[in-house]
């Protein structure tokens, strides 16, 4: 074991299969090991999620006033007073999107697409009606087409795409998709039934630095950082601090400075007990 005498000055946490237990909520003891932390230790929720769906967690852990990493990096912000300042924020364009958005169609999976703080939708069907349940998200039911066609003229595009639906057919898709636009995009499957599209420039880990260095300035080397999945690697490596939760993936565990005990078993909790309190 590396030895952590130095003194930690923040905390990163993916959400989903890391921070929340098996109901899919923040349990008891990880509100109350968080709320028990120095005030002035920034704690940076990072997920592929949009930011209202992360507001309500850092309304429960008591941190609105701490930053966000949303969609995977792509859309950092800090809220104060009321007044959203956007850190920074980096798209998939519209044209690309455009390209994406026809080739999931025509596979007959499910396509959604993000922008800031606005989920678009082509209907209510099993997959918003669960992204719903997890997230707490709410979908804008709108013609993609047009949302799109709105991007193209005002020369923006999407923070992600997500594309759901039968586990074989999201298989080909993967392989389609990385032939055509590896270069241009970061394809990640969370889930089995779930492909998460997001620009290739950013990771979780290029977020908080970037967060880290305007807001506090404070270096990655004093963060310790939690994850589970392929998204949360390169963050896990480049803080001082990484440690992967018990289920988390073996790639996740293979770099990771600890490992904690499991999300459901209250593994970020266990982790900041151990370490800071």
């Amino acid at each position: 074991m590396a030895n952590h005498s130095k003194k930690i000055r923040a905390i990163c946490t993916d959400i989903d299969g890391t921070l929340l237990d098996s109901n899919r909520e923040l349990s008891q003891r990880t509100i109350r090991a968080i709320k028990k932390l120095d005030k002035n230790i920034p704690v940076i929720l990072a997920s592929s999620r949009m930011p209202s769906a992360m507001f309500h967690l850092q309304k429960q852990l008591d941190i609105l006033h701490h930053p966000l990493i949303c969609f995977n990096g792509g859309y950092a912000i800090h809220v104060t007073d009321n007044n959203t300042t956007v850190l920074d924020s980096v798209r998939i364009d519209a044209q690309i999107s455009s390209e994406i958005v026809d080739l999931v169609n025509a596979a007959d999976l499910h396509v959604s697409i993000f922008e800031e703080d606005s989920w678009y939708s082509p209907k209510e069907d099993q997959w918003t009606e669960r992204e719903t349940r997890i997230t707490k998200g709410i979908p804008i039911i709108d013609d993609i087409s047009t949302v799109l066609d709105h991007w193209r003229k005002h020369n923006t595009g999407a923070h992600k795409i997500m594309a759901m639906g039968d586990e074989r057919v999201i298989d080909q898709m993967e392989i389609k998709l990385q032939q055509d636009f590896g270069e241009n995009i970061h394809i990640y499957r969370s889930k089995s039934t779930y492909l998460e599209l997001a620009p290739r420039s950013i990771s979780k880990a290029s977020a908080l630095k970037l967060v880290l260095k305007t807001r506090f300035d404070i270096d990655l080397s004093d963060v310790m950082a939690f994850g589970d999945n392929y998204n949360d690697i390169e963050m896990i490596q480049a803080v001082g601090l990484g440690i992967a939760v018990g289920n988390a993936r073996d790639e996740v565990k293979a770099v990771a400075k600890d490992i904690t005990g499991n999300s459901k078993e209250d593994g970020v909790a266990a982790a900041i007990e151990k370490y800071m309190l």
